[in-house]
């Protein structure tokens, strides 16, 4: 009786199984060299997509400083009336020196009103806990808890802007602290 065709011999490895040393048959291996791409194909593969990866690299260059260019214009066209402002409170500065503090009153609203509208909230409460991502201590006072709780926020010697997750400066201030600490 002779074995079926489909069996193989120990000699024979099987295209699905191990061979007889153990070895995993490699079907990659198996496969003639001419079925694939050549080196010619591959290599002009390979320089397409260096050629689309150097393409994309200079688009999204491009689109970069144009939407840059677009938020300078932005900013710029929001800062336009405070300029405006400042030009007209000095035209009128001869005339009435009251003028000039007017105008500086209607400067310094329109320009929070530009920082507001870019995001950047003013922040200058007093009598608030310390916020250490929110202030810069530069001064300590020493209080008793009836005039300010310790650290509290006592003054603002300078304003600071932004939101609770980003911070454009940090308002710096000084802060209290318990007499005798």
């Amino acid at each position: 009786m002779t074995e079926p065709a489909s069996r193989t011999t120990p000699e024979q490895p099987s295209p699905d199984g191990p061979a007889a040393d153990g070895t995993a048959a490699d079907p990659v291996a198996a496969a003639p060299l001419s079925e694939g791409p050549d080196a010619a194909e591959l290599e002009d593969r390979w320089r397409r997509a260096l050629a689309d990866l150097d393409n994309l690299r200079k688009r999204y260059a491009r689109e970069l400083a144009r939407e840059r260019a677009a938020e300078r214009d932005l900013v710029t066209a929001a800062f336009l009336p405070v300029l405006d402002t400042v030009d007209r409170a000095l035209e009128h500065a001869d005339a009435d020196p009251r003028s000039i503090v007017e105008g500086v009153r209607t400067l310094r609203e329109q320009a929070l009103a530009v920082l507001t509208g870019l995001g950047y909230q003013r922040e200058d409460a007093v009598a608030v806990p310390f916020d250490p991502a929110r202030h810069e201590v530069v001064g300590v006072v020493e209080t008793d808890d009836s005039q300010a709780p310790p650290g509290s926020v006592v003054a603002v010697l300078r304003p600071g802007y932004g939101t609770a997750d980003r911070q454009l400066r940090p308002a710096a201030v000084t802060v209290a602290q318990r007499s005798g600490a």
